[in-house]
């Protein structure tokens, strides 16, 4: 009999690593925000996250989550409050976007299996607030994604492993905005390339590349 609270404590451990089965990492994305801290159901998950960082990622239950964000230190008015709901087997990156006072948290869904296509598979996701929709080209005027606007996700590309630069035009134009030079990509694995920052003040205008391991 003295076996049967430790075997509880086991099926209890067992049963919570079965319901962490979903992963969760967060994106600064507010160009002119401070650092911040941000809790989950009232449980600080991120300390002290920069404008332009990721956190790492963080495995959670499904289910919904009140999310606030705070400057850091501080655990009154939260600049965000808002409601995230994390279904089961799944990753999500929880954006924080927009410029302050008007600032919101945007869910990003990822995948959840590893990219086994021998190539690279890259999307591109527009945060820039003040930016308008946008091409993404090669330079020689290949288009990879054509009239992305603000908060929208263009699918995933499928392109040989390799260098690459990248060049963001106002749609339906040939003016480059940004160039993103020296982008390497490597076979077997998911990127997201994010536009963040101000197109017509500062913090510039630029492109955050994050990998997607599986």
């Amino acid at each position: 009999m003295y076996y049967y609270p430790y075997a509880n404590m086991l099926a209890q451990c067992y049963m919570m690593q079965q319901q962490m089965n979903s992963r969760i990492r967060v994106l600064h994305a507010v160009p002119n925000a401070p650092a911040v801290d941000v809790y989950a159901n009232d449980n600080l998950i991120v300390r002290n996250l920069a404008y332009k960082e990721m956190s790492p990622y963080l495995p959670v239950p499904s289910g919904n989550y009140n999310i606030k964000i705070y400057p850091t230190g501080e655990t009154t008015n939260p600049v965000i409050d808002s409601s995230v709901y994390i279904p089961e087997n799944s990753v999500f990156n929880i954006a924080a976007i927009g410029e302050l006072p008007d600032i919101s948290l945007y869910p990003i869904q990822e995948p959840t299996s590893a990219n086994k296509t021998g190539m690279a598979c890259i999307r591109f996701i527009h945060l820039s607030p003040d930016a308008p929709p946008v091409d993404i080209k090669l330079p020689d005027g290949t288009i990879v994604f054509s009239n992305v606007p603000f908060k929208s996700i263009a699918n995933y590309t499928c392109v040989p492993s390799g260098t690459y630069t990248f060049r963001v035009n106002p749609a339906g134009t040939d003016n480059v905005v940004l160039t993103v030079p020296d982008v390497k990509l490597n076979p077997n694995t998911f990127y997201t390339v994010y536009a963040v920052g101000l197109v017509g003040d500062k913090p510039n205008l630029e492109a955050l590349l994050a990998a997607e391991p599986r």
